[in-house]
């Protein structure tokens, strides 16, 4: 059995309040076409061949259930096509759900798409009366919003323009500018705010947050999770359709986050593996075993935060002894920039000889590098670093994310500075 219901009622007493969204055991289904004919041709060839399209079912949703009280904010998490779009969809009724029943109490203003809704060959101006009709405004009610929100989306110049000649940015702004000012009871916003420049996204969260301080209930999709953790009270972690986790919003981003580290880890590790066979020379009487990384705790990890301690261990076996041989690392970044090589030489370690298997640690006690992806190279030469025994040119990846311990987010390294301020005299 399957259910729409929508009221657009005046707010209840807090002791007889209602949720503003329920979803109760909602599925949503959706049906492949992946061999369908593109073309009548193509269509009378597959009968007289007697070719039928193969159906494929996909579930988007299965078996979703929550509530969202009026006034909350709730962020929607998850990876791409785990069903956070359509859950959006069904509650604004774009899609109606194949299983389950969906209430709303209150007037939905909807930021999906960009320019959903707007006509191509209309103007902005024109585009506005459109799009706020169809959210439930009235002439007189647009009249009155107008100015406001021209001048919110930045777009008086070219507000008598035809939006098909608008950027995406434009459309943005002018769809977003529509939907805030709808005085909606809920607002649902999808993703579209990593569009614009960073001035008018700062310009959208504080009328997010003043919706927010006035009541409206939000439902917040976007990948970004400081944005999430920022605007919302309440997160849903989706995957596969399904509800993996639903709460307070930085316990629901830390399990997240948990997963998503986890799969990492394994694909950075068969990163390594499968890169590590084709970047590699030396004439090999001490051959580098494997590389391996470790966290302060002594966890193995490819997945560090700045400021962190990190060790590294590198073991090696040699064919023969060898006398003052040089150990060296390097760190690349993934567009190729060299950061750093220390090796043993240069560090005042002298090793007198290998012989056998042994291995060898390499300590950052405070991994001074900024977010992002980078590579990491093992070698080991004679005592004049000419030859090469063995080099594993950046074969190991491994990852650094921003944590609090460091707040500097731009650039490649962390260099920390003191400031001091001198008053004039």
């Amino acid at each position: 059995m399957v259910s729409v219901k929508r009221h657009n009622v005046a707010k209840e007493p807090p002791q007889n309040i209602r949720p503003a969204i329920q979803l109760d055991h909602v599925s949503k289904r959706f049906t492949l076409h992946p061999e369908r004919a593109r073309s009548f041709q193509d269509a009378f060839i597959g009968l007289v061949r007697g070719q039928r399209s193969r159906k494929q079912e996909f579930w988007a949703l299965r078996d979703v259930s929550f509530a969202v009280q009026p006034g909350e904010t709730l962020g929607l998490i998850g990876p791409n096509g785990s069903g956070k779009s359509t859950i959006l969809k069904l509650i604004s009724r774009i899609l109606t759900p194949t299983e389950g029943h969906i209430t709303v109490n209150g007037r939905v203003s909807s930021l999906l798409e960009l320019g959903a809704g707007f006509h191509p060959d209309l103007t902005g101006r024109e585009n506005i009366y459109l799009n706020g009709s169809v959210l439930g405004l009235s002439r007189r009610e647009i009249n009155e919003r107008l100015d406001d929100i021209i001048a919110f989306a930045e777009l008086e110049r070219f507000i008598d323009m035809p939006v098909k000649h608008y950027s995406s940015g434009m459309y943005m702004r002018l769809g977003f500018a529509v939907a805030a000012h709808v005085e909606p009871d809920i607002l649902l916003v999808d993703e579209v705010l990593a569009v614009g420049d960073q001035s008018f996204q700062l310009k959208c969260y504080d009328r997010i947050a003043d919706l927010r301080s006035r009541g409206v209930t939000i439902i917040f999709v976007s990948h970004s999770l400081e944005d999430v953790r920022r605007l919302c009270t309440q997160a849903i972690w989706l995957e596969d359709g399904e509800i993996r986790s639903q709460g307070y919003v930085d316990q629901v981003i830390e399990q997240y986050l948990s997963r998503v580290m986890a799969r990492e880890e394994g694909q950075l590790a068969a990163q390594g593996m499968a890169k590590g066979q084709r970047e590699r020379w030396g004439s090999g009487e001490v051959r580098i075993v494997d590389v391996e990384f470790y966290d302060q705790t002594g966890q193995r990890r490819h997945i560090f935060t700045t400021g962190e301690r990190m060790r590294v261990r590198i073991r090696y076996v040699t064919t023969a002894r060898i006398e003052r041989p040089v150990f060296g690392v390097a760190i690349y970044r993934a567009d190729g920039l060299h950061i750093n090589g220390p090796n043993t030489r240069f560090s005042g370690y002298e090793i007198p000889m290998v012989e056998g298997k042994g291995e060898l640690w390499c300590t950052f006690e405070m991994l001074p590098l900024l977010e992002g992806r980078y590579w990491f190279s093992a070698s080991v030469y004679d005592e004049t670093c000419t030859h090469p025994y063995d080099h594993l040119d950046r074969v190991f990846p491994f990852r650094v994310q921003a944590g609090a311990q460091v707040q500097e987010r731009y650039g490649t390294v962390y260099i920390p500075c003191h400031w001091q301020h001198i008053p004039a005299a």
